[in-house]
C-alpha cells in the first residue's frame, strides 16, 4: 500500500472513530491507545510506519468497541490488529 492510500484509510478509520464516539455505549477511553499515540491523518510527514502503526491501533480500537467477547468475531479481529499493531510498533 502506498502512503497516500494508506493516508486515506486512517482517515476514514478516524470518521468511523468519531461515529463511534457519539454513541452512548462506546466508552470514552476506548481509544486512548491511539490518541496517545499521538498520529493523525493530517500529519503528512510523519512516516509510513508510523501510520501504519496507528491504523492497527484504531483498528484494534474500533474492533474492540464493536466487539460482544474475544471469542466474536470482531473480538478475534482485535486480537489480530492488536498483534499487527505491536509488530508494527517493533519496526517504527
Amino acid at each position: 500500500m502506498h502512503k497516500d492510500e494508506l493516508l486515506d484509510l486512517h482517515e476514514q478509520m478516524v470518521q468511523i472513530k468519531d461515529q463511534f464516539l457519539e454513541f452512548d455505549t462506546v466508552d470514552d477511553d476506548a481509544f486512548q491507545a491511539y490518541e496517545e499515540l499521538d498520529v493523525d491523518p493530517s500529519h503528512v510527514h510523519k512516516s509510513k510506519s508510523e501510520h501504519k502503526h496507528a491504523v492497527f491501533l484504531l483498528g484494534n480500537a474500533l474492533a474492540a468497541a464493536m466487539s460482544e467477547d474475544e471469542f466474536s468475531n470482531a473480538g478475534r479481529l482485535s486480537k489480530r490488529m492488536q498483534e499487527l499493531a505491536d509488530d508494527a510498533s517493533s519496526k517504527l
